[in-house]
């Protein structure tokens, strides 16, 4: 299969033109090999620009390779401007699998008894087929006759055998990232070995549905009393590695322009909302959907001047650890100052950066690539390009790429461009610089002093009756410390003694030694054996102590 699929891949490549990407004077001798042995396979599309090619070459290789091309058009830091355009159209509209065969796939998980009894009205024609699953309307009933409850409810299923073609796709990914990372000019730069790692660690983690799982429960749960953001509920006694049943929601999608304005939804409102929940969801919760294009977002328009964000999908989620939080969010309220200094100082502090780094130079390099950006009115900056300078900045001072910092790169770059579509006129800093300010001072000062005081209050208050016991035991343990220091004190002073006496012993019976030999002579052998008796006697005290 893996040299069938291999072949089909090289195929395409080559119909596409692709080979073009390879430079002249470096291209291996067995890719030259394989294009002359391929002669009948040519570039079909030779009026069309090569980035166009290379999003239609990855439409044509199917499902895997399109989500491929969609999380590597989130990494503009490493793309040209017209790539990462060409491949942001890839659609998430894949060509979907046998309603029937995914009916059966859903019964073989739970169980046609449980199936038949909590389900009615599978629609076998799916409501939506994306590259990795695709889901199923359905009736979800509960409880006894005569107090049945209903709800309706979608069924996610994962394409069947699709774990195997991923595998083969990435071993296959992977031999072409390392000839780009080897032959390509720009392959360093681009790193497309990690690239397809990191890929292969994202798609393999959307394969389990039972991690979807629990992080759209966390999500719905951080948001259960908020206004800005829904989840749908998940009835995971249903849920299993490769089905998941969850809450089907009726929205419009954030890309529906024409919709909303039809319905009169408040844009302003609902653009400055999609800001706050990304900055509740980072500092807030340190937890963040990672995957918030348009179509996994919808909009709640219940109440047009009062509307929801609805995300669904949670299979790509995004943490933060406390100090990352607090670097992060210092770094953007010292941009908001133009204070880059600080921003370089920081980066050097957090280590995302050498220690050896030259702060001087970094800031310089900073202060450079944002200058004029800052000469334009704010409401015109880009928030996610001015995070994605920063990073390519960062990173010609060798800062490695942390995988955290991907992801809320590319969120925010999703909600920035959501927002700016819905409202265009929104000034992403003006609504950002005031929650993160509070923020910060919530971590620093008095008021972060006096929250950790009251976080730790239940530890201590358990631990307060313990004191005086622990006290005690300190004290003995010290006391029992100090005499046993002062034992081994004594101890080290007799040793030390000892090695004393023994050392002078040796000397006087060396000295003894020596003279008896210098005056061992025919007329002095009386002498010479008077000092040898005595300098042995010496020796073997030496020896005794």
């Amino acid at each position: 299969m893996r040299s069938r699929r291999l072949y089909q891949i090289v195929k395409t490549f080559l119909n596409y033109g692709l080979d073009e990407l390879l430079p002249a004077k470096k291209t291996p001798l067995i890719a030259k090999i394989a294009r002359f042995s391929l002669f009948w396979l040519r570039n079909k599309h030779k009026n069309q620009p090569i980035e166009r090619r290379f999003r239609l070459a990855i439409e044509a290789l199917g499902p895997v390779f399109i989500k491929f091309g969609q999380m590597l058009s989130t990494r503009r830091d490493l793309l040209s401007p017209e790539l990462a355009a060409e491949l942001a159209q890839l659609q998430d509209q894949v060509e979907a699998f046998d309603g029937e065969q995914a009916k059966a796939i859903i019964i073989d998980a739970m169980g046609e008894e449980l199936f038949n009894q909590h389900f009615i009205d599978f629609d076998s024609t799916p409501l939506a087929s994306a590259s990795i699953a695709q889901v199923h309307t359905a009736t979800y009933v509960n409880g006894s006759n005569a107090e049945q409850q209903q709800q309706e409810v979608v069924i996610k299923v994962i394409r069947p055998k699709i774990e195997r073609i991923i595998n083969a796709d990435l071993k296959v990914m992977h031999t072409f990232a390392s000839l780009v990372s080897r032959f390509y000019s720009q392959g360093k730069r681009l790193r497309p070995v990690e690239v397809v790692a990191e890929y292969r660690k994202t798609i393999t983690d959307e394969l389990d549905l039972l991690r979807e799982t629990a992080n759209a429960i966390q999500l719905n749960r951080n948001f259960v009393d908020d206004k800005v953001l829904y989840v749908p509920e998940v009835h995971s006694e249903f849920c299993y590695k490769n089905v998941m049943v969850m809450e089907r929601i009726y929205g419009i999608g954030v890309g529906d322009i024409a919709e909303l304005n039809n319905q009169g939804v408040n844009m302003q409102l609902l653009a400055e909302r999609g800001v706050e929940v990304f900055f509740t969801q980072v500092f807030r919760d340190s937890f963040f959907h990672a995957d918030m294009h348009p179509g996994n977002v919808f909009v709640d328009a219940t109440d047009p001047q009062d509307p929801t964000w609805i995300a669904i999908d949670c299979g790509i989620v995004g943490t933060l650890n406390k100090e990352d939080k607090r670097y992060l969010a210092e770094n953007f309220v010292a941009f908001f100052n133009r204070d880059y200094h600080k921003v370089a100082q920081l980066h050097v502090d957090s280590g995302w950066v050498p220690a050896n780094t030259s702060v001087d130079e970094f800031e310089f390099a900073i202060r450079t690539v944002c200058e004029p950006i800052f000469e334009k009115p704010l409401a015109e900056i880009s928030f996610g390009q001015v995070l994605v300078n920063l990073f390519n900045t960062a990173r010609r001072f060798n800062m490695e790429v942390q995988p955290q910092l991907v992801l809320l790169q590319k969120t925010l770059l999703y909600i920035e461009g959501l927002g700016r579509q819905l409202y265009p006129q929104l000034d992403l800093w003006k609504t950002a610089k005031p929650f993160l300010e509070d923020w910060v001072k919530q971590q620093m000062g008095p008021k972060a002093l006096f929250n950790s005081v009251k976080d730790n209050l239940p530890f201590w208050s358990e631990k307060l009756p313990e004191l005086p016991n622990l006290v005690y035991d300190y004290l003995k343990m010290g006391k029992e410390s100090a005499l046993a220091q002062q034992t081994l004190l004594a101890q080290l002073q007799q040793q030390q003694q000892k090695q004393h006496q023994r050392l002078t012993y040796s000397i006087f019976a060396a000295t003894l030694f020596i003279g008896a030999i210098l005056l061992h002579t025919d007329d002095q052998t009386v002498m010479s054996v008077s000092l040898l008796l005595p300098a042995l006697l010496c020796f073997g005290l030496a020896i005794k102590k």
